[in-house]
């Protein structure tokens, strides 16, 4: 495979939260040659890696880039907010989140790689850990950074470009974009790499070897490798680490601390020092009865029509309804307020929230996706209805290969399952287009102002973003996306 290295970028803020410059000795008075020498100041560094991708300008913009494509929410009017290009399909090469989250990932992929180039691997069960977890870190920051740049592996994946593949240190040089395909194999093989190194079962808040396998799934199911996507899965589920959430913790779920999840396999966490109200991931769902959040973006109609088809589906209560005091609902612009709660209330904080990155539920619906698309339609439908029993669905709730409910094939029974259980979490819009279907707003809305009507087909040049024309200034061989 050949050797990429990447762009021009701010200099690391390697070390935990506060310290910004590592040439200031941020852990306990050591430079960073020190630093990097001794198992302490590695997990010191490690950690610092995982701090950068609890920041906002990761994690908010990852999210709402990745959510606000898709057909689950609607925003009720206009804002300079560059959510706004992200949700119209309308990118700019000047669009402020994917310039901060193009350098925030890169800031944390060099700190990685500060890491996985001074560890020895096979010195110790501890930093073959830390090793591991580095590994993994990386190759997570590249798939975010491929799906939101990089077509999906479905269209040309060996013609087509990705991002640049880092793997030095060095934040100044001219590389070029490695293809989608070259991109996807790098991240395979770092995953694979970092499974085999992690022997530690560490808290959701940090990855382990379960966490590396749960991944390798869903990357596999976005490269059509159904096979490796069932069998990355049958790990984690048959690992005995993990457990669906009951049906009467489900509305909970969101609410509580990741570690008290069993079914959380990782989340970015935030506790309460971490809480940045107004710019919080839940603030433009959600405002609070003391007022606190824009409440701007509320759950489409067309996702409403899904998930209330049944009325014991706890999975509606992550949609509150606003009401006026007579108890009428409640509108933006004329188009209803109906909150979404999954990024809110943590700790009974109206903004705050750890953002599950991965968790059981998707890997059983990871195997149902492959299982539709080999023909296993008895095995994928057996999954989707864990799923839903876990949403307090029974009896003729679930599907049965002879019984679609309407629907035209098991894959269709998949990805509208898919739809109601990972809602709001960053799929929707990956999904499709990974299955060739198209983005379809049929329902009230900004995206467009005239009929509420918006099609995007899988093949159209905005449905990945473009790159931040400041890099490109920079580089001259980093290559734009088609405007």
């Amino acid at each position: 495979m050949k050797t990429f290295h990447t762009l021009r970028i701010f200099p690391l803020c390697l070390v935990l939260l506060s310290s910004c410059s590592i040439d200031k000795k941020p852990y306990d008075g050591l430079s960073e040659s020190e630093l990097l020498t001794n198992t302490q100041g590695l997990r010191a560094a490690t950690d610092g890696n995982y701090s950068i991708i609890k920041q906002q300008d990761y994690t908010r913009n990852l999210y709402i880039m990745n959510e606000y494509q898709g057909d689950n929410i609607t925003l009720s009017g206009t804002t300079t907010d560059p959510l706004f290009l992200t949700y119209t399909y309308r990118h700019t090469s000047d669009q402020a989140n994917a310039l901060q989250i193009y350098r925030k990932a890169y800031a944390a992929i060099i700190g990685c790689n500060k890491v996985i180039t001074a560890v020895r691997e096979g010195q110790s069960t501890e930093t073959d850990q830390i090793l591991g977890e580095n590994l993994f870190l990386r190759a997570m920051i590249h798939f975010d950074l491929v799906r939101l740049f990089g077509r999906p592996y479905t269209q040309s994946p060996e013609s087509n470009p990705g991002v640049i593949i880092k793997t030095d240190l060095t934040p100044d040089d001219n590389a070029s974009r490695a293809t989608v395909k070259e991109v996807y194999d790098f991240i395979v093989t770092d995953l694979k790499k970092a499974a085999t190194l992690m022997t530690v079962d560490k808290t959701s808040s940090y990855a382990s070897a379960a966490v590396a396998h749960a991944l390798l799934s869903r990357v596999y199911l976005y490269q059509n490798q159904n096979d490796l996507a069932i069998q990355e899965a049958d790990l984690v589920i048959n690992s005995g680490r993990y457990t669906l959430a009951t049906p009467t913790q489900v509305p909970d779920y969101y609410t509580l601390e990741n570690q008290q999840n069993p079914e959380t396999i990782f989340a970015i966490t935030h506790t309460l020092k971490d809480d940045r109200t107004w710019s919080a991931i839940g603030s433009m769902y959600y405002t609070s009865p003391g007022g606190v959040g824009w409440g701007e973006v509320y759950a489409s109609q067309a996702y409403q029509d899904l998930i209330n088809q049944f009325s014991n589906d706890k999975r509606r209560s992550f949609l509150v309804r606003k009401l006026t005091s007579t108890g009428a609902q409640e509108k933006r612009n004329g188009i209803d307020k109906v909150y979404i709660t999954k990024f809110s209330n943590q700790g009974g904080i109206p903004t705050l929230s750890s953002p599950v990155v991965l968790r059981l539920s998707e890997m059983y619906l990871n195997r149902a996706e492959a299982y539709a698309k080999k023909g296993q339609n008895e095995q994928a439908i057996a999954d989707v209805n864990k799923i839903r029993t876990r949403a307090g669905l029974t009896g003729n709730e679930l599907f049965t290969t002879g019984n679609l409910k309407g629907l035209a094939t098991v894959l269709d029974v998949v990805l509208q399952e898919r739809r109601l259980e990972l809602a709001f979490e960053g799929h929707r819009a990956f999904d499709l287009y990974r299955n060739n279907r198209s983005l379809v707003r049929n329902y009230p809305g900004y995206h467009n102002t005239q009929t509420g009507q918006q099609t995007v087909p899988p093949t159209d040049k905005q449905v990945v973003h473009l790159i931040p024309e400041s890099e490109i200034v920079l580089n001259p061989n980093l290559k734009q996306n088609p405007l």
